[in-house]
């Protein structure tokens, strides 16, 4: 699936498969000795058919618990690992087959792992990388004037990289990927171990980034928040395989069919009657003033059921809140893909 503006799309994944060769061996020091030399093992599926296809400045995200292949997939793509089966390009090139002229084209920004020089100031570190890259002189300096602005840097250009903070360092990962215009951006946990204000200043950074300068971006996180904040389409993956490619919004209305509206009732409101309220209604949760009401998003439209509570309460303020994304992937993993 892809939304892009039908051209040909940044990333196209057909068949993608990888399959390790695991050593088998009894425990104990004899057992690994023998698994030094024996070739016997069994195989495991990391990556087993994923077909997808990343269309140009398009934000996608790609999630999975621990295990389910969304490092390898990235390691194809960068061109790191080789297929054992199917196929793939990247801005029209074989990432495995063509992985230097694809390394000028990509940007790589891992949250536990630094490109960065730590005993250097953040500045001679991108100066650095400009060489690796082969930047323009010129073209250097447009592109890093244009980070300083984008990703406010000039506080600590000047500062070794390993004096920098969490959120500093990221911002300074995130110029370093961005320094020779690449034309897709892989992200891998990039708010990992960020603070609250932190993690919400390189969201916005990086949904400027792709509004300004349409940077395709492919982001892996086990934070779903950033996915919800930054992408309209999610894949789901999981032991391999597929589960799930398409809008958010899809995404829960297949597998988070009820809504909840909260209510803050007036004081000395009397408090509701436990049991339902109404057919596909249901109090779920009590405190204080505050009122929990499940319903059930395709039979009872949320105007009609704010109009009955309002006939029957005095009611302060109310909001409606979608179910979580990560309760909803939950139950992905849980229950699979068959009919909510």
């Amino acid at each position: 699936m892809g939304s892009g503006d039908g051209g040909e799309p940044m990333v196209v994944a057909r068949g993608l498969g990888k399959t390790y060769r695991v050593a088998t061996h009894r425990g104990g020091a004899l057992g690994a000795l023998r698994g030094l030399v024996d070739r016997s093992g069994r195989d495991v599926r990391a990556v087993d058919g994923v077909s997808f296809t990343v269309d140009r400045g398009e934000m996608v995200g790609y999630v999975g618990p621990n295990g389910a292949g969304k490092s390898t997939t990235i390691k194809m793509l960068t061109g790191i690992l080789v297929p054992s089966d199917g196929e793939a390009t990247v801005d029209g090139l074989v990432p495995w087959r063509q992985r230097k002229a694809l390394a000028a084209r990509i940007g790589v920004v891992f949250g536990q792992r630094s490109q960065l020089w730590w005993d250097l100031a953040l500045v001679e570190s991108l100066d650095l990388l400009r060489h690796v890259y082969r930047v323009p002189k010129d073209r250097f300096a447009i592109n890093l004037a244009g980070l300083r602005d984008l990703l406010d840097l000039d506080p600590f250009l000047a500062t070794p990289v390993r004096q920098l903070s969490l959120g500093q360092r990221m911002r300074g990962d995130l110029a370093a990927a961005l320094l020779h215009d690449p034309a897709i951006l892989y992200l891998d946990e990039p708010t990992i171990g960020l603070d609250v204000v932190a993690k919400a200043r390189v969201r916005e950074m990086l949904a400027r980034l792709n509004r300004e300068r349409g940077v395709t971006v492919l982001l892996t996180t086990h934070d779903l928040a950033d996915v919800e904040h930054l992408c309209r389409r999610m894949i789901v993956i999981d032991r391999g395989r597929l589960l799930f490619d398409g809008a958010i919004d899809e995404l829960r209305r297949r597998f988070g069919p009820h809504r909840t509206l909260v209510i803050d009732l007036e004081d000395g409101d009397p408090a509701p009657a436990a049991g339902p309220f109404c057919p596909g209604v249901d109090w779920v949760r009590a405190d204080g003033p505050r009122r929990w009401l499940r319903f059930d998003r395709d039979a009872v439209p949320a105007a009609d059921l704010i109009a009955a509570v309002a006939a029957r309460h005095r009611v302060r303020d109310l909001t409606i809140e979608e179910p979580a994304i990560e309760d909803i992937v939950r139950r992905i993993y849980t229950e699979g893909m068959g009919t909510p």
